[in-house]
């Protein structure tokens, strides 16, 4: 029996398939069916289809090995981010599954992010993990990379990504000046959170979260002391709580606030995560936020909208940012020379439930 196709349409032998069995049995050319199969947008639709169609029919597997070895590229992106339990980061994620689509990549996926128990559950970033991650993608040697660093991480541990060629687009947080970087403004974000609960009434106000080995966590911290001066307001020391951006954060910041002698009567939290913490600590000692307290958390993630009462917040639009980095790494690719660029993402303020004038 033959092995190769033929006009009547007979099988064809998985492992012979080739790009050009597909190009001669649709008349188009081998790279038209390559970049069909890649998805890409440069192949109309109805062709688009056609190919993939066939390709399945056939039992073709695309071989991205062997296009590699022919283009010098993987078209895989890594993304390493501290942490995909939160979900700000998994909406990050999909706007920039969305933005690369049409350019026929794919994405490797790495974290740092560590949970142990001991008396609880505690969240923690490792450095070490981190220089294994990177090490695991440059053996693979993406096309480019997506990077929020771990806490506590510096220009240093970007060094051997940066020697080895692989083009960089940090994410959220900030370690190295003479790399892209995409973020959202959180000195905009922070200065909208309190003059909002200044306007209400409140004049003694918490901040809960935020690691200051961490750019986020360093500029959003700044950003309180400065609008709180701004404002004619003190700076008590006792009302600032550090810590990662948990639930576990959150919980524990607002009682340890809330036990002081005179507590204050509202608090800006890191995140949504923290503030979510904060909400059920509240809830321990009877306290409900909006009318005991006032809370404001930052992301909006969809959980924010859930809870009740709402959760005020700051949005800081993560599928615009995610929108961002992918462009701006793909620029990177395809112009490893240009400047260096830093995008600010402006963010709103979002007015739900959890706050209100002091009770």
């Amino acid at each position: 029996m033959s092995l190769a196709g033929t006009e009547t349409g007979s099988p064809i032998e998985q492992g012979r398939v080739t790009l050009q069995v597909l190009a001669d049995r649709l008349s188009v050319s081998t790279a038209t069916v390559s970049l069909a199969l890649r998805g890409s947008a440069l192949v109309a639709e109805a062709t688009r289809e056609k190919v993939q169609s066939l390709a399945r029919e056939l039992g073709y597997v695309y071989n991205r090995s062997a296009a590699s070895l022919r283009t010098s590229r993987t078209h895989m992106l890594g993304v390493v981010f501290h942490d995909f339990t939160n979900p700000f980061f998994m909406g990050l994620m999909a706007s920039v599954e969305d933005a690369i689509r049409d350019a026929g990549l794919s994405i490797v996926l790495g974290t740092y992010a560590e949970n142990t128990r001991g008396s609880g559950r505690r969240y923690s970033e490792s450095l070490d993990r981190q220089q294994r991650v990177f090490e695991t993608l440059r053996e693979y040697r993406p096309d480019g990379m997506l990077v929020c660093a771990a806490g506590g991480s510096d220009g240093r541990h970007l060094q051997n990504l940066k020697a080895s060629g692989i083009p960089l687009v940090q994410v959220m947080r900030e370690v190295d000046p003479t790399l892209d970087y995409v973020g959202a403004d959180d000195e905009m974000g922070v200065e909208l959170a309190l003059r909002h609960l200044y306007a209400l009434g409140h004049r003694r106000i918490a901040m809960i979260g935020g690691a200051p080995n961490a750019s986020t966590g360093r500029t959003r911290q700044t950003a309180y002391r400065q609008t709180m001066i701004a404002l004619g307001l003190s700076i008590e020391e006792d009302l600032i709580i550090e810590g990662f951006g948990t639930r576990e954060t959150g919980f524990r910041g607002i009682q340890t606030v809330l036990e002081q002698r005179h507590p204050p009567t509202a608090a800006l939290c890191f995140n949504d995560l923290t503030a979510f913490g904060a909400l059920m600590g509240m809830r321990h000692k009877g306290l409900e936020a909006g009318r005991d307290l006032s809370i404001i958390g930052c992301d909006d993630i969809s959980e924010a909208e859930q809870w009740f009462p709402g959760l005020t917040t700051i949005r800081n639009h993560e599928d615009r940012i995610g929108q961002r980095a992918a462009e701006m790494l793909l620029a990177r690719i395809a112009r490893p020379t240009k400047p260096v660029e830093r995008v600010l993402v402006g963010v709103d303020l979002i007015v739900r439930g959890t706050t209100a004038p002091p009770h």
